[in-house]
């Protein structure tokens, strides 16, 4: 892959950020959770957090989180499956202002 497709792939990788109690929760020891591409994988989600936001980054998990079924009167539904990504960023480093977090 040439670096050009490379870096434009990186910057496809997150589709935001997740918002969620336990997010929250890991906030406090300086980890961020992103929705991110269901085929990225844990390099390509470290070059990109460190592209986009200009922080090192220390590690990540990812987990892969199974679409719920849903049910609309007869119909049966069903959400896509999806990926999130727990980034730990370097001491000192944040990214929350980018956010809107407070």
């Amino acid at each position: 892959m040439s670096r050009a497709l490379h870096q434009e792939k990186l910057l496809t990788v997150i589709q935001g950020p997740h918002l969620s109690e336990k997010a929250h929760v890991a906030a406090e020891s300086n980890q961020v959770v992103l929705k991110v591409r269901t085929d990225a994988t844990k390099k390509e989600v470290a070059q990109a957090v460190e592209l986009l936001f200009e922080v090192k980054v220390e590690a990540v998990q990812v987990v892969n989180v199974k679409g719920k079924t849903k049910s609309f009167q007869q119909t049966k539904g069903r959400r896509p499956n999806w990926k999130k990504a727990y980034v730990k960023l370097a001491d000192g480093a944040s990214i929350e202002e980018l956010f809107g977090a407070e």
